[in-house]
């Protein structure tokens, strides 16, 4: 099966070709990416939706991540990325509903990966009980809701694990409704910058700056 294409850039953020995902992967390669982020406002706080990302995954298994992203391939745009929300969460949504936080670059390692990203980054405010998600079961295994402001605080190192509530789906593939408590090393590590960055605008949005 061919390898996704995907668009790679120099550090000025300038074109220089094309290449497969796996050498992108390989040899710390810039490329593009599609990331959105979905927010609720419940009894006055700000709530963040957290995939997590399945097990086999080959970067970050297991751990809880962007509402849903995903890489452009080669020539798409961000807006091709809003396919992201139909492929793993069964959301219809228009690109025009979203709000932009902005283009943030983002570097993460892990063996043999070099994840150099350029992540158009996005924001949805959705209400959508989590029941009514049909999510891709080969790319994520649940769904949590986490409060902004203790997560905040867990990123600070000023938390040692705060409470995330949703579901996970168990061996069988059936959703089961879950209360837990998580860490910090249970988040994806992006750069501190791009989390900071994502927080600030999801208040902004939210009118709670």
């Amino acid at each position: 099966m061919q390898q996704e294409q995907l668009d790679i850039f120099d550090e000025a953020g300038q074109h220089i070709g094309v290449e497969a995902r796996s050498k992108v992967h390989q040899l710390g390669l810039w490329h593009q990416t599609f990331h959105c982020w979905i927010y609720r406002v419940a009894h006055e706080q700000i709530e963040i939706l957290f995939q997590k990302r399945h097990p086999q995954k080959d970067t970050c298994a297991n751990l809880l991540d962007i509402t849903s992203a995903g890489h452009l391939l080669s020539s798409e745009r961000p807006a091709d990325g809003v396919r992201e929300l139909y492929e793993e969460l069964g959301l219809s949504v228009r690109f025009e509903q979203l709000s932009e936080i902005g283009m943030i670059r983002d570097v993460m390692s892990s063996p043999g990966i070099i994840d150099k990203e350029i992540c158009h980054t996005f924001a949805l405010e959705c209400e959508q009980p989590l029941h009514e998600y049909v999510i891709q079961e080969e790319e994520v295994t649940g769904l949590l809701w986490v409060r902004l402001e203790p997560l905040t605080k867990l990123f600070a190192d000023e938390l040692a694990e705060i409470a995330a509530t949703g579901f996970l789906l168990n061996e069988s593939g059936a959703a089961i409704d879950t209360a837990c408590k998580v860490t910090k090393a249970e988040f994806v590590p992006h750069e501190e910058h791009y989390y900071a960055q994502v927080f600030t605008a999801i208040k902004r949005l939210a009118g709670k700056e």
